[in-house]
């Protein structure tokens, strides 16, 4: 373990490095050494569709408190902060201001395409008023790496239905459905923190996409309080989540699932785990309707396969 912690503290210091001494970069600093003394101010100063090619955005360590928004013509950004737990993009609004509903309170809105962040902690700390969203990403081949998302119900919206979306070595907490929405997302070997009683995932994957929520190789861990959680519940019919190779621990509801007060959910929904360990990962009383996938069906699940679409995005796993 401290051999992958401090494997991970090189890898991020060389990131940071390179995007420092890297092209096209623009440097974000609060104490204004910088171009730019906001995140928002470097992401308005890349060109529409950049013909450059990608632009890197270096953000020095410091508390940035901004509601940010990459439309959807800012893409092929690198975005890399200077220290994981010391870049922080924070904001903290929630849905019961001025009736703003859930999809109004995000921190960061990434819209546009081709979107790599790594080493930087969005956070919405609202307090637990309602629905506060973290990060509200449907942009398609979209890839964080190494960074925290904070918040308690609705950290991640994993947003718009076929965009793909690559969660590594990430760090996700929340509370209710903290994890949801109708994209094709990945988390490997990523850290899924439950602070209270509740329900990790909302997927709502579409009838005819074939994969929602893949967790491979994550671990879940539990708040002290925590001991009746719930792998996920259906946001919608037809919802897809997986999770394979994770560790699961004691505090894990038996069932694992839950049909959202809709049996009917029961005959639809695509719910299913494989070769998980810890306590929680017992699966002799599942509901029925989740599958134990075989060896055979689950080596079909990979990244290759999940994110297949018409074009040869490949992103690496490390």
């Amino acid at each position: 373990m401290k051999r992958n912690a401090l494997l991970l503290f090189f890898i991020a210091l060389f990131v940071c490095a390179s995007a420092q001494n890297a092209p096209n970069t623009i440097v974000v600093d609060r104490n204004g050494s910088g171009h730019f003394r906001t995140v928002q101010q470097a992401i308005d100063s890349v060109r529409a569709f950049n013909p450059a090619g990608r632009v890197t955005i270096f953000i020095k360590k410091g508390f940035y408190k901004e509601k940010l928004i990459l439309h959807t013509h800012v893409c092929n950004v690198h975005i890399v902060g200077e220290d994981r737990d010391k870049t922080i993009l924070n904001y903290d609004d929630h849905a019961k201001i001025n009736k703003m509903g859930t999809f109004k309170t995000f921190t960061m809105k990434i819209s546009g395409n081709d979107i790599v962040m790594e080493n930087l902690t969005v956070e919405n700390s609202a307090a637990e008023l309602g629905q506060a969203v973290a990060l509200f990403v449907e942009g398609d081949r979209i890839t964080f790496r190494n960074c925290r998302f904070l918040g308690n119900q609705d950290t991640i919206y994993a947003g718009r239905e076929n965009a793909r979306q690559l969660f590594v070595n990430c760090y996700i907490e929340g509370t209710t459905d903290f994890i949801f929405g109708p994209a094709t997302a990945w988390f490997e070997a990523c850290t899924i923190h439950c602070k209270r009683n509740s329900y990790i995932t909302a997927a709502n994957t579409p009838q005819t996409i074939e994969y929602g929520f893949v967790f491979n190789n994550c671990t879940i861990t539990l708040a002290d309080s925590v001991n009746a959680m719930y792998l996920g519940r259906p946001w919608r019919a037809y919802s897809m989540t997986v999770f394979m190779n994770c560790t699961l621990p004691k505090g894990i509801k038996p069932a694992g699932w839950d049909n959202w007060r809709n049996p009917d959910n029961e005959k639809t929904v695509r719910y299913a785990e494989y070769n998980n360990s810890g306590e929680g990962a017992i699966t002799d009383n599942r509901v029925k309707w989740a599958k134990i996938l075989t060896r055979h069906q689950a080596s079909s699940i990979t990244i290759d396969e999940v994110f297949k679409r018409n074009d040869v995005w490949k992103p690496e796993l490390k």
